[in-house]
């Protein structure tokens, strides 16, 4: 760009102009930010991804401060971290936004992920935004279990035990992999140093994929509630200022709920054993993870039988690792043309049944699969649940989608995105767009 040209993007404030003309960073937003057409029919769900990026500056900041202050060593890492909740200046409110803020940055993204299932947010042409999400999320649990690892606690020994274990199933290279990972023979300092490094970085890690995923976003243009294309500028509205005001309403009531559980409710998603020093000699009575890798432990705990050569250990690994790289190939398991569950009134009901089903396997993970459901109710364990649970989420990956693609009847969509929103919800004509057209 030409030093003589005005970009598009700048005020009048002279410094602006100065740096857009030689780096058109506030024509970039403009275009990007501002002037973006977005579909005009947007609801609270398509709030997430502001509230996920929120979320994601939260933790990357906390966890700078928290790092100046901890200290990783299996002799100092408990003690660093109970002088940061009692010595260092607000050092209890890092912490706590910290590791509450892990609950609120997985809760959101649960809702995030669930709403493109409903809405058909992986379908083409945006397959390759839907996998750099799964690889989001993928990353978030790696960064979340060495996070959980840092207390240095009696879960946080015992559960990076057991987690670093399953990758002993493997065959051949099994016991080689869990050595590199533990640094030695046994969980211990060099376990916790590599933890530590990697839990700092993944953060950046993921930053960098969350703006390949926005650009990603910004080349296919975003999906909405009804699943179609705008078909012209009365389908679109300018992002700025419609969707930041709406997006600021929905993340501020996002931190209420955050700021009510910080200070009033800091140890509720808390396992009060990891308060404990860590012990080698002193097996918990329970290890229990935390709740947003409550679904995955049942899938892997539910698989406690041979299938041919693959011995039950391997396979409950091979079905919880495949629980989560299943999300990578939805978009081609799904051969419905139709995007929304609005007009698939069959999959709407079977992705309530997903919804459900995944509450049952997180209930399932958090108790011993041998316990019973309900007293009184003779031979239902909650193993017996869990194999229920792991089945149906994979028949409805495997089985249903690909299936109700081809059987099933939709429901007649709305010729453009304008008639449902500016017709009162009938998408008959599309008569009512005609004068706001001419408007």
């Amino acid at each position: 760009m030409s030093a003589h040209t005005q970009p598009s993007g700048s005020s009048g404030n002279g410094l602006v102009k100065w740096i857009d003309s030689r780096l058109p960073v506030f024509t970039y937003l403009q275009k990007e930010y501002g002037e973006f057409p977005a579909p005009r029919n947007f609801n609270y769900w398509w709030n997430f991804g502001a509230i996920l990026t929120f979320m994601l500056v939260l933790m990357i900041f906390t966890g700078i401060f928290l790092a100046m202050q901890y200290t990783p060593h299996v002799d100092l890492a408990f003690d660093s971290v109970e002088r940061i909740m009692r010595d260092v200046n607000y050092g209890w409110l890092l912490r706590y936004m910290h590791a509450n803020g892990a609950t609120f940055f997985f809760i959101a993204v649960y809702i995030h992920i669930f709403r493109g299932l409903y809405y058909g947010s992986y379908k083409n042409p945006r397959e390759l935004l839907w996998i750099f999400g799964v690889v989001i999320l993928v990353l978030m649990m790696a960064t979340a279990f060495m996070g959980y690892v840092l207390p240095w606690g009696q879960l946080s020994l015992w559960g990076a035990t057991v987690i670093t274990n399953l990758f002993s199933a493997i065959p051949l290279v099994g016991d080689a992999v869990v050595t590199w990972l533990w640094g030695g023979f046994v969980v211990d300092n060099p376990t916790l140093n590599r933890f530590f490094s990697l839990h700092f970085l993944l953060p950046f890690v993921i930053f960098g994929v969350v703006v390949l995923h926005v650009i990603a976003l910004h080349v296919t243009g975003s999906n909405n509630p009804l699943g179609i294309d705008p078909k012209g500028p009365q389908d679109t509205i300018p992002f700025h200022p419609y969707y930041t005001a709406k997006d600021s309403f929905g993340l501020a009531i996002w931190v209420t709920l955050f700021a009510a559980v910080v200070f009033f409710a800091p140890n509720f998603f808390g396992e009060p054993e990891n308060y404990l020093k860590a012990n080698p000699l002193v097996t918990p009575a329970e290890i229990v993870p935390e709740w947003y890798f409550l679904p995955f432990f049942a899938i892997l705990r539910s698989v406690d039988f041979n299938v041919w050569f693959i011995d039950a250990k391997l396979g409950g690994v091979i079905a919880m690792f495949g629980s989560i790289l299943l999300l990578f190939v939805v978009p081609w398991l799904d051969r419905s043309k139709v995007r929304s569950a609005r007009f698939r009134p069959i999959y709407k009901w079977f992705f309530w049944i997903l919804i459900l089903d995944c509450f049952l396997l997180g209930f399932v993970g958090a108790h011993s699969p041998a316990d019973q459901v309900f007293d009184g109710v003779e031979g239902l364990l909650f193993i017996d649940l869990g194999h229920v649970g792991t089945a149906w989420y994979f028949i409805h990956f495997l089985v249903l989608l690909p299936v109700l693609g081809m059987v099933e009847k939709p429901k007649p969509l709305p010729t453009s995105i304008a008639e449902p929103v500016l017709g009162g919800g009938q998408a008959a004509t599309g008569a009512a767009a005609k004068p706001m057209e001419k408007a």
